[in-house]
């Protein structure tokens, strides 16, 4: 790694990344809040780094509301690239391949298996459609608080929260029902499908070496939102 660069597996506030419980999160996520403890192990490696994806997820989530609540109490201006990157990051990675694994693979074989929480896999599914409308909603927002400036500010950030809100209940359920469901009912052929699908391409804020298409975006994040949330200079 060139002198200088700090890589991702650093991640923004090193203490948010580690044993973050979704249920907790979510209450968590317009306050800093330390001491979680982390999920009971997986025995498959895709439970595993589905509880991992989610948790970097959640302290992304989580980073983007304090860093909002930083400059609104300092009366500040946030560095909107900053902004438009964390957002590109939860777009592209857990949008776009995160969600497509759990639910062309994850979900199809539990409902082959088993009755059992098909409402709720139906609700997750339409979540997961309809995820794409509503980071692009907040993107908008975002888009509008930039050009427009103060004005704009509170509704970027209502629509930021309730996107939070939504994506921690989204992965708590997940967490509660599904995760525990597919331990009990998927067999040894479905895990080995599902764990190497979901090896591939992972998430860089897990703690794994992006692609080097990514390599810039994820060190920027890393690097410039500010301590005690990132690794940037203070506010």
């Amino acid at each position: 790694m060139p002198p200088g660069q700090v890589g991702v597996n650093a991640s923004i506030g090193s203490a948010l990344w580690r044993g973050i419980d979704i249920d907790q999160a979510r209450a968590a996520a317009r306050r800093d809040a330390g001491g979680m403890q982390a999920p009971p192990l997986a025995t498959h490696a895709a439970v595993r780094i589905i509880r991992q994806e989610h948790a970097a997820l959640a302290a992304m989530l989580r980073s983007i509301v304090m860093l909002l609540e930083q400059h609104r109490r300092k009366g500040t201006l946030p560095d909107f690239a900053v902004l438009r990157a964390m957002l590109f990051y939860v777009d592209e990675f857990p949008e776009q391949r995160h969600h497509r694994k759990e639910t062309e693979l994850l979900f199809p074989k539990l409902r082959a298996r088993t009755p059992m929480s098909r409402d709720l896999l139906d609700k997750l599914d339409n979540d997961h459609a309809w995820g794409e409308r509503r980071i692009r909603h907040v993107e908008h927002a975002l888009l509008a608080f930039e050009m427009l400036g103060e004005p704009r500010r509170e509704a970027f950030e209502a629509a930021m929260g309730k996107y939070v809100d939504f994506y921690l209940e989204h992965m708590a359920m997940e967490e509660r029902e599904i995760l525990p469901l597919a331990e009990r009912v998927l067999s040894d052929d479905d895990w080995r499908e599902l764990d190497e699908a979901f090896g591939q391409n992972r998430d860089p804020l897990t703690g794994h070496v992006p692609d080097l298409a990514y390599n810039a975006l994820f060190t920027r994040i890393v690097n410039s939102v500010p301590a005690p949330i990132g690794l940037g200079p203070s506010l």
